[in-house]
């Protein structure tokens, strides 16, 4: 028969719990069974540290409700962990409560920060190359099951999925996110949670509720089963969305989606990191290069337009097939989203952001000089001939070949052209379906330049 105190309501084993200025509320509630029939019975809760069983929470005792019923709440359990809940039915005045009747227990608890895993195939992960990224203790994930484990890839498999919208037609493997989560724990000191809600192949409408909105409203069931309590987005989409009509739209249609869920959370700082496309090497056309390049230029834009919303890039990135990043790649990609999250949204010093084209200038009647931000050190080509810079200049008269450049105080790209431009002039950077590998970097933290496309040149003054 069931005796002593039983938890029927509070977190599950392996649960991270997002943290609010370093500590939050936990509440439990239950019943209790006994033989005895005594009114002196209570129930009573603590938490203690899993690793020493040190008392973080002391006993406290619970509220008493008809029926052989209880509940609590643990406030201000400090941010850490892995923590351990307990609880006792015991008489109220036994002062050797350790000779309790038993109570249940929830294990492996933390107090942290909860980062949702959202858009398609990259983001899901299909990394399918070995590396070694081990799971860790102090980074779970609530896996489709509805459970929550230990993180460990690949996080988007569907055993026992309670969640049928976001289900992988084929097994997946690899991604940036446990990597990224390890950087913020060893940094951060606490517990890190992910939430997957990713799908492969889906498109910005299904996560727009301003069009379908399918696996968007998916996400939001998720998060409300975490009390809508998270610490920010992990946003990884678009190639779905590189056609003509999709692209040009896109930026539009992604800003709707962040007012959306900022709205649903009542969170208008709610941090969204965004990994901006990689490379793709089938056999494309000028449409297709030009329809990536737009979608780049609107995840550009994104970070640069909508608050709390951060790009890194990926044009440097091996493969592991002709679309999904590698599983290095991703290890890479991981350390970069950490490296913004812990400069922008922790305000540690640590971490690079990519160089970002501030200005394109017109300086002669054949040269153009790009400014850019976010350069740490300088500048670096790789010393490639000038036909193999990922850069390229139209006008009025198409596309005009670039004869040679150099690296001025250390942020600006001069180019000098074949010939004269004509009218009004554009720059495009690493934008194509499969770029130029020679992107420039900034020699600091090797981090490629954020891919640009359609950028004007302006008249020097």
């Amino acid at each position: 028969m069931k005796i002593g105190a039983l938890i029927e309501n509070g977190p599950m084993d392996w649960q991270i719990i997002q943290q609010v200025n370093g500590k939050t509320d936990i509440y439990l509630a239950g019943s209790w069974a006994s033989e005895e029939e005594s009114s002196q019975l209570k129930v009573f809760v603590r938490i203690v540290r899993e690793d020493t069983g040190a008392v973080v929470i002391p006993w406290q005792t619970c509220e008493e409700l008809e029926e052989r019923k209880w509940k609590t709440t643990i406030r201000d359990v400090p941010s850490g962990g892995l923590y351990r809940i307990e609880s006792c039915l015991t008489r109220s005045d036994n002062n050797a409560i350790e000779w309790n009747t038993r109570g249940d227990m929830i294990h492996h608890v933390g107090v942290g920060d909860l980062y949702v895993i959202a858009g398609q195939s990259n983001s899901a992960g299909y990394g399918k190359d070995f590396i070694f990224d081990p799971p860790e203790i102090g980074i779970h994930l609530l896996k489709n099951s509805g459970k929550w484990d230990l993180a460990s890839h690949p996080m988007n498999e569907s055993t026992g999925t309670i969640h049928e919208d976001n289900r992988e037609g084929a097994n997946p493997g690899h991604s940036p996110y446990l990597s990224f989560a390890r950087q913020l724990k060893r940094e951060l000191g606490y517990p890190i949670g992910l939430v997957q809600a990713a799908l492969g192949g889906s498109p910005l409408s299904a996560w727009n509720p301003e069009e379908d909105g399918i696996l968007y409203r998916n996400m939001m069931n998720i998060i409300n089963s975490q009390g809508n309590m998270i610490k920010g987005i992990l946003w990884y989409q678009g190639c779905s969305d590189t056609t003509e009509g999709l692209s040009d739209s896109y930026l539009d249609r992604f800003e709707s989606m962040v007012s959306h869920l900022r709205g649903e959370l009542k969170d208008v700082n709610l941090p969204i990191l965004t990994v901006q496309l990689n490379r793709m090497v089938s056999p494309s056309t000028e449409i297709a290069d030009r329809c990536w390049g737009k979608v780049r230029e609107a995840q550009r834009q994104a970070a640069n337009k909508i608050n709390k919303v951060f790009v890194v890039p990926s044009t440097d990135c091996a493969l592991s097939d002709f679309i999904h990043n590698s599983s290095s790649a991703n290890l890479v990609l991981g350390e970069r989203l950490a490296g913004i999250a812990l400069r922008h949204i922790y305000g540690r010093s640590t971490g690079f952001q990519a160089p970002d084209l501030a200005e394109a200038r017109k300086v002669d009647k054949d040269r153009i000089s790009l400014i850019f931000n976010h350069v740490n050190n300088r500048l670096y080509t790789f010393e490639v001939s000038a036909d193999a810079l990922a850069i390229s200049v139209q006008d009025d008269d198409g596309f005009a070949q670039i004869r040679s450049y150099e690296i001025e105080n250390e942020n600006t790209l001069t180019i000098t052209l074949d010939r004269e431009l004509k009218g009004r002039c554009q720059v495009h950077g690493a934008y194509e379906q499969n770029p130029k590998h020679a992107v420039p970097i900034d020699y600091a933290s090797h981090i490629p330049i954020l891919s640009f496309y359609g950028v004007y040149v302006l008249e020097r003054l």
